[in-house]
This record gives C-alpha cells, sequence and structure tokens, in this order.
C-alpha cells in the first residue's frame, strides 16, 4: 500500500527524515476554466478561478485530459531513444525531501562536460510528460533532467508531525502526515533550484552551461528561478504565466489572506491530495500565491538569455500582460516568439517540433 492513501503513518526519526516515494498521480490538469473579471467565490464558498489570472495558472506540458493528443505524443515517444543513452533515475534532496529525477544524455557525447538543461512541469503534472521534450535536448547535445516536485509522482512528500514527537530507545517516533498534490509555487520554484544545485555536481554537467526550460505554469518559474541563480545562463518559457497575485483581487484577497492566517494556527489542514481547483488537478495553497511574482523579477535577469515561447491565439489568459510585458521589461539578450494559428494546448500537439526546435536553436546559441 502506498503511503499517500494513508491519513497517517508512523515515521521513525534518527539523524534523518525517512521518506517513501509515491506512484504518479493521475494526469494533471485539463484547460483552464474560464470566467469573466476577476477572481471570484462560489456559493458554497469555495474559489471560482479568476479570468486573467487564474487562467493563467496554466497547465502542464503533455497533462490536459481535454488534450488527448498530448498523452498520445507521450506515449508515442516514450520509448523512443535512439541516438542517446538508457536514461538513469536519480534522486535530489530538496529540503530534505527526496524527489525522483530522470536524466538524459546523448549516446556519444563529444566532451566530457555537457551544456545543460533541467526541465519542470506544470500544474499538476509530473516528469514522466517531459520526457518526449528531454529526448529530443539529449539527441541534440545536452544533459537533461527532468524530476517530480515535492509530493507529486514519484517523488517523496513533505511531512507534517501530529503531536509531539516522542524519544523511544534513543529515536524519535511521530505520527505524521503527508502533504502530497498541492500546488505550492514557492516550493516549486525550491525544488527547480535543488535541482540545479544537484546536477551542478553532476559528472557530465558543465556548471557554467546551464538553462532551463519550463512550460504554462512553470514558465513562470524559470524566470523567478533565473531572478535568484546566477548560474542559469539561458532559460526558455513557453506559454508562461507570469503572475500568481490574481489571490489579491478584490474577491480573494480576504479569503487569501483568512486562510493563510487559519493554516497558521492550525485550524486547518493542507488540501487532499489531487483536489480539483476548477478545472485544474492539485490546489493551491492561496497564501504562497502572494509573494510568486515572476513578472515583477524580470529585470533581475539581464545576464540570461531569456526565450519566450507564446501561442497566437492563446485562451488561458492575455499574453500582453505575462509574456508579452516580461519581454518588454527584460533587459539584455532576449527573443519572444508567437507561434501563429494555435491556442495554449496547441504547444504540446501541433506545435510540438516548432517549439523543440526553437528551444534546442536558441539553447545552441547560448550554452553552446
Amino acid at each position: 500500500m502506498h503511503s499517500f492513501t494513508k491519513p497517517f503513518i508512523v515515521l521513525i526519526l534518527c539523524l534523518s527524515t525517512v521518506q517513501r516515494g509515491s506512484p504518479d498521480p493521475a494526469d494533471g490538469p485539463t484547460a483552464g476554466l474560464q470566467t469573466h473579471g476577476r477572481p471570484a467565490v462560489g456559493p458554497s464558498g469555495s474559489v471560482r478561478r479568476p479570468a486573467t489570472t487564474a487562467r493563467n495558472l496554466g497547465a502542464t506540458a503533455g497533462t490536459s485530459a481535454a488534450t488527448t493528443g498530448i498523452s498520445a505524443a507521450i506515449h508515442g515517444q516514450a520509448d523512443d531513444i535512439e541516438g542517446i543513452a538508457q536514461p538513469r533515475r536519480e534522486t535530489i534532496f530538496s529540503e530534505g525531501t527526496r524527489m525522483a529525477a530522470d536524466v538524459y544524455a546523448p549516446k556519444d557525447p563529444k566532451t566530457d562536460k555537457l551544456p545543460t538543461i533541467v526541465m519542470s512541469h506544470g500544474w499538476g503534472g509530473t516528469a514522466k510528460a517531459l520526457r518526449p521534450d528531454a529526448i529530443v535536448f539529449a539527441r541534440a547535445g545536452y544533459l537533461v533532467v527532468a524530476f517530480d516536485y515535492r509530493g507529486w509522482g514519484d517523488s517523496g512528500s513533505r511531512l507534517i508531525a501530529v503531536g509531539k514527537p516522542e524519544a523511544k530507545d534513543g529515536k524519535l517516533v511521530a505520527e505524521v502526515k503527508e502533504v502530497r498534490e498541492v500546488v505550492d509555487p514557492i516550493d516549486q520554484t525550491t525544488d527547480i533550484l535543488n535541482a540545479i544545485n544537484w546536477v551542478a555536481g553532476d559528472k557530465q554537467c558543465d556548471p557554467d552551461r546551464i538553462g532551463i526550460w519550463g512550460s504554462s505554469f512553470s514558465g513562470g518559474h524559470v524566470v523567478y528561478v533565473a531572478a535568484r541563480d546566477s548560474r542559469v545562463k539561458a532559460f526558455v518559457s513557453q506559454v508562461g504565466a507570469m503572475d500568481g497575485r490574481w489571490v489579491l483581487s478584490p474577491q480573494l484577497r480576504d479569503v487569501t489572506f483568512k486562510t493563510g492566517t487559519a493554516r497558521a494556527r492550525g485550524q486547518i489542514e493542507y488540501p487532499k491530495p489531487l483536489e480539483k481547483f476548477g478545472t485544474l488537478t492539485g490546489a493551491p495553497i492561496l497564501e504562497k500565491f502572494v509573494g510568486y511574482a515572476p513578472i515583477e523579477d524580470i529585470g533581475r535577469c539581464e545576464k540570461c538569455a531569456k526565450l519566450f515561447l507564446i501561442a497566437e491565439n492563446e485562451e488561458l489568459f492575455d499574453n500582453k500582460e505575462h509574456a508579452i510585458l516580461a519581454h518588454e521589461r527584460a533587459e539584455g539578450v532576449k527573443k519572444l516568439i508567437s507561434i501563429p494559428n494555435i491556442k495554449h494546448y496547441g504547444i504540446y500537439n501541433e506545435a510540438r517540433d516548432r517549439a523543440q526546435r526553437e528551444a534546442v536553436a536558441w539553447f545552441d546559441e547560448h550554452l553552446k
């Protein structure tokens, strides 16, 4: 039985916390819930996603039930690893929790040290959805790391003690709860930073040539991370959402702060695993979105080469308030490409090859 299926587990703590992995959850979000105007609170007190901001949450590559073509593309390419080494499974520690990572590399690398790409998935997704793109990048000569955030996929969970731990036979024994399949942008960007820390120590990684790639919700994460880690020399943000402050809209401001207060005082728990938020999978930790605004971080990325890929007919948010605005504010090397005649999920379907080519060309120009 997998640990996350039980409300409580018993954990023995010695010098370090013992974590247990868990299986891939159900595939992630569908397209964003469409509303008009600002966020609204439903009749039962539940939060309905806003138009300009909750719509901008986006979703991960290949994880929408409404976009079956994405899943088909993933499964169609899943075993096509010609030209690359057998992917290896590794463990990354993020804030003491084990994260599952898949590492891809060219079969016959030209050098011992390779330019490196760290990939991150979007809202409600897992690393398995990134496999087709990771294979393309590895064939192009890159060391590639795709991982599951803490609490998602095969990664371990953050643990919360229930009551006070007790010392028994020289060990600390505690009853704990797992925090799984919730969406916390601060935790997720911390996980990306720790993935960079990990790969910088890999024998195949050239730590002076590290790039990051993110899509939809994580298309904003790459901006947030690049602003904080000078080792990131280039990023690709595709169909990215750039601002989490929709939680401070007039309709949600009180809900957000009251939720944070209640959680801090132990009056409410974390959402249940895989809880729905509109049509997205994984409930947001609302109070953690208050400080998440990649659009305000873009000015700190002047030494990083920045590529923004957008869908011309983006339906989940207004590009002018997200990638286009980020591109306008950005200093240094930057590029904005609008892929014609597609909507948000077209980047994972009919425009996937184009997006991969643009990403490889950008990384080739700035990491090789």
